[in-house]
């Protein structure tokens, strides 16, 4: 029997995420998290391959606003529930998906694609790019201490209930988008993923807690999200404090709540695992080393439309270059393409060029470079880029670099 590939029906959902279930690995979802999943699920962007009544692979998107350098948000589409059945593999399914997907996301007028992958080395030969990175860190608060800055001790900290002070957490976080590329704008129904908390998933862990720096007058200026896990020892308590998510833009206040992280009683670790790369956490430590910090990818990138996409961030230093771009998947974006960008937020122009390139690369390197956080000098020294111009690979990298690292605080 042929396969078949359809738009996700209303009726077909529990048989299309039962499957996704098992492709990863087969263990069931809790109702809550089941339900919260079929909540963010858009069917209209939701595609399943069937052979007969057996959904043998899947894919969808959500539609997000990505943040890039110089504060824009651009439409971009989060590709997720991406999974082939274990006995529909090397039959060209995960190609086929995406392949449609692709293509309808340039119908749908977004210029790019980001995703987290649970396996990196599959999307390079669909044209992402790892865009940025995380940081993940276990730290012995028995060794480390933290130097915290002046103002650290007016900040007033107060335990709430997370459900409670969900409208003020938002409202921190919605104002640090636009300054970190790689940050999504939560659309409707997002805020409500900070806040899953399923018993079954919590390995002995406290429920979720929630604790708010103020301001003089009340205001929340910053919070972190965490939940304790106990442990003992017979030579007392080891417990650990697991750290969801910490944001403030004001240092004091997010040194404050470090420092409460730190604290808590018959705790010794504080451990977090999406942390950016460049956070101001590593220089409040004492002893960097003692933190266990270790880098992983995190947001995987592919530009759909290749002029709109770059046209739509700023770059940080004037660039006039001819780019050679290979894309054998999506061949629209292939060819000669000429960039120029005042610099400082000036005016951006892509568009086709027949001059001689400056630089060649294909789109998954510019993808890795377009948040600025993976720098074309460095694609070049790995042979991913090849400078054809001198000069251009310098002036370049140095245009497309940002100031800070882009981030994606959370998954999807």
């Amino acid at each position: 029997m042929a396969l078949e590939m359809r738009v996700l029906k209303q009726n077909e959902w529990d048989v299309w995420f039962d499957h996704l279930e098992l492709a990863f690995g087969g263990v069931a979802t809790s109702t809550p998290g089941r339900e919260h999943f079929r909540s963010l699920t858009e069917p209209d962007r939701s595609l399943g391959v069937w052979d007969g009544g057996d959904c043998v692979g899947s894919a969808s998107a959500f539609g997000f606003r990505l943040s890039v350098p110089g504060g824009a948000l651009v439409p971009a589409s989060g590709v997720t529930f991406v999974g082939v059945a274990p006995t529909h593999r090397r039959r060209g399914v995960l190609t086929s998906l995406m392949r449609r997907q692709l293509d309808d996301i340039r119908t749908g007028e977004e210029p790019i694609a980001v995703l987290t992958a649970s396996e990196p080395e599959i999307y390079g030969r669909f044209g992402y790019g790892t865009a940025a990175y995380s940081l993940a860190v276990d730290i012995d608060t028995t060794r480390v201490r933290l130097s915290v800055p002046p103002g650290t001790d007016a900040v007033r900290l107060r335990l709430v209930d997370p459900e409670k002070s969900l409208a003020d957490c938002e409202r921190v976080y919605a104002g640090l988008v636009a300054g970190r590329p790689g940050m999504l704008a939560r659309q409707p129904g997002w805020e409500r993923d900070a806040l899953l908390d399923v018993p079954e998933l919590r390995g002995g862990a406290s429920p979720l807690k929630c604790v708010v720096a103020e301001d003089a007058d009340g205001g929340v200026i910053g919070y972190a999200r965490y939940q304790v896990k106990p442990d003992w020892e017979l030579s007392g308590s080891d417990g650990k404090v697991e750290v969801r998510e910490v944001h403030a833009p004001d240092p004091a206040a997010y040194a404050a709540l470090w420092r409460y992280l730190f604290e808590i009683d018959l705790t010794w670790h504080v451990r977090a695992y999406r942390q950016p790369v460049d956070d101001a956490l590593l220089h409040l430590v004492s002893d960097v080393r003692r933190c266990r910090a270790q880098q992983r990818d995190a947001l995987h990138l592919r530009l759909v439309d290749l002029p709109a996409a770059l046209e739509a961030r700023a770059y940080g230093a004037a660039v006039d270059v001819v780019l050679e771009v290979e894309d054998a998947f999506c061949p629209w974006n292939a060819g000669r393409w000429r960039l120029t960008a005042a610099g400082g937020g000036g005016a951006v122009r892509c568009a086709p060029s027949s001059d001689a390139a400056d630089l060649a690369l294909s789109v998954r390197e510019l993808g890795s470079a377009y948040l600025g956080g993976v720098t074309l000098t460095s694609l070049a020294a790995a042979g991913r880029v090849r400078e054809l111009r001198a000069g251009a690979l310098r002036e370049a990298s140095r245009a497309f670099a940002g100031d800070v690292a882009p981030w994606l605080p959370h998954n999807f």
